[in-house]
């Protein structure tokens, strides 16, 4: 994890391997221009370099600076007022992503707003990561930024920019265990050691936590988690976690799906592809992370989180189409489908989180193709209760995480009855998605609720802006916007 500094330095005087410059896109037929570094207009235009969102330019470093090389990153606009947040750490992120094997960079940024610079931060940090936990052969060239440098004008900025830089190191970090979660091989990442690993995660931070095994389930009428687990050697879980900082006046509950590999169960998934499902677990992981960052925050607000854990196999104890279950709060499911599993684990811990009464309920899941399909890889989508939905979706416009609304069809519902049992797990293949989020509805009571499919966004096999190739971390910062709006109410 890239460790953030602040230092009272000219640009030219930084010590580091790489200074990244923001470019500005020049009208047309003009070339580029490095924001508030005139010394480097000259370079940057005899390399005719682009202003386009992410695309770099890299120029050896005059005689004056003391980096070895400069890097110049467009912001995809002409004018720095007409940049968004999002669009700075897009840019600064693809530098960090880009620049593995340096051990240092530092960043020049004069002249703009707080704002702007926090956004840079938080990008060079969510940028500067790859996963080579079991690369025995991990070359140096492949290593990541270890070291962020911003360059600022005085001690007054400095002290402004202090919790600017420590917000963005934690929320990286946060991104980063997502990562590395669903990054992790399902051989080494399955129920019990992903509980382990939440222990681990939490042992230093003020979170108490809870681990149901299989029996404590069963015995709890658990039936949902405990069915699509039962087809494993490896027996699932179900984790609480909870801080409680004790000024907290506002509530906020998680729950996500964690199905540490899905193989589809006995309604077995094509073998093309299946090895993405290691990622499966991700709205868990995300849950995680989310808990695990507001503590480390001390944002002042109660959060009590729930991981749903199995792993979905077609073992010879494995349930089958056409079994019925009963769920924690007592209705009973058809289940025609083994892949649908996992709004089958995540309506068990529904269930719990709604009887805590709190005052917002998110849960987090890779949950259905569907999403895919609706809206693409990179847009999660987000339903739930009114208010809930656009909470969240206000959030994640905020962290520029791009979720869109989706609705719940009234005439949706009916597809869910089941022939011998109260539901079925499956409704009619259109809108699949949206089927699914009502599923979902039957286990929350009037709690304000908001899901979100990440199917899309948990995941990719392209490496863009701040993301690498695997896991994103998608959602992550959208949760912890949601809990610092709740600590403001």
């Amino acid at each position: 994890m890239a460790h953030i500094t602040l230092s009272i330095s000219n640009v030219d005087s930084i010590t580091t391997d790489v200074l990244v410059v923001p470019l500005l896109k020049g009208a047309k037929d003009a070339p580029a221009s490095p924001v508030g570094l005139s010394s480097l207009e000259e370079s940057f235009t005899a390399v005719k370099a682009s202003g386009a969102k992410g695309a770099l330019t890299t120029i050896p470093a005059p005689a004056a600076y003391r980096a070895h090389a400069i890097v110049g990153v467009g912001l995809g606009a002409e004018a720095l007022e007409d940049v968004t947040c999002e669009d700075i750490r897009y840019a600064f992120g693809s530098a960090s992503r880009t620049l593995t094997g340096h051990t240092s960079i530092a960043l020049a940024f004069p002249a703009a707003s707080e704002a702007h610079i926090a956004a840079a931060l938080e990008g060079a940090a969510l940028g500067a990561y790859a996963y080579g936990e079991y690369k025995s052969d991990l070359k140096d060239d492949q290593k990541p930024v270890e070291e962020i440098v911003l360059a600022v004008a005085d001690k007054k900025e400095l002290k402004a920019l202090e919790g600017a830089a420590n917000r963005a190191e934690k929320i990286a970090e946060g991104v980063h265990i997502v990562r590395d979660l669903v990054n992790t091989p399902p051989n080494l990442l399955y129920p019990d050691s992903f509980a382990k690993r939440a222990k681990e995660l939490t042992k230093k931070l003020p979170v108490t936590i809870e681990v149901l095994d299989e029996k404590a389930l069963a015995d709890g009428g658990y039936g949902g988690i405990v069915g699509v687990g039962q087809g494993s050697t490896r027996p699932p879980r179900l984790v609480k976690l909870s801080y409680a900082p004790k000024r907290a006046k506002r509530h906020v509950a998680f729950v996500g799906k964690g199905i540490t590999f899905d193989s589809g169960g006995i309604s077995l998934k094509p073998g093309a592809g299946m090895d993405e499902m290691t990622m499966d677990m991700g709205g868990a992981a995300t849950v995680l992370a989310a808990t695990v960052t507001a503590a480390a925050l001390e944002l002042n607000v109660n959060v009590t989180t729930f991981l749903a854990l199995a792993e979905n196999l077609p073992g010879g104890g494995a349930q089958r189409p056409g079994d019925v279950v009963t769920m924690r709060n007592g209705k009973t499911v058809e289940v025609l489908n083994t892949d649908a599993e996992g709004r089958m684990v995540m309506a068990d811990a529904l269930v719990d989180a709604a009887a805590l009464e709190p005052d917002l309920l998110i849960d987090v899941a890779t949950l259905t193709g569907a999403a895919i399909v609706a809206l693409g890889n990179r847009t999660a989508g987000v339903m739930g209760t009114d208010d809930a939905r656009e909470e969240v979706w206000e959030a994640s416009k905020a962290v520029g995480e791009p979720m869109w609304p989706l609705p719940f069809p009234e005439e949706l519902r009916e597809g869910l009855n089941g022939r011998v049992a109260d539901l079925s797990n499956i409704g009619e293949r259109p809108g699949g998605a949206l089927s699914a989020g009502i599923f979902l509805k039957e286990f929350v009571g009037e709690t304000k609720w908001a899901h979100v499919d990440i199917a899309g966004p948990a995941f990719t096999q392209k490496a863009f802006g701040y993301s690498n190739v695997g896991g994103t971390g998608m959602s992550m910062r959208t949760l912890v916007e949601v809990i610092e709006r709740e600590a403001a109410k």
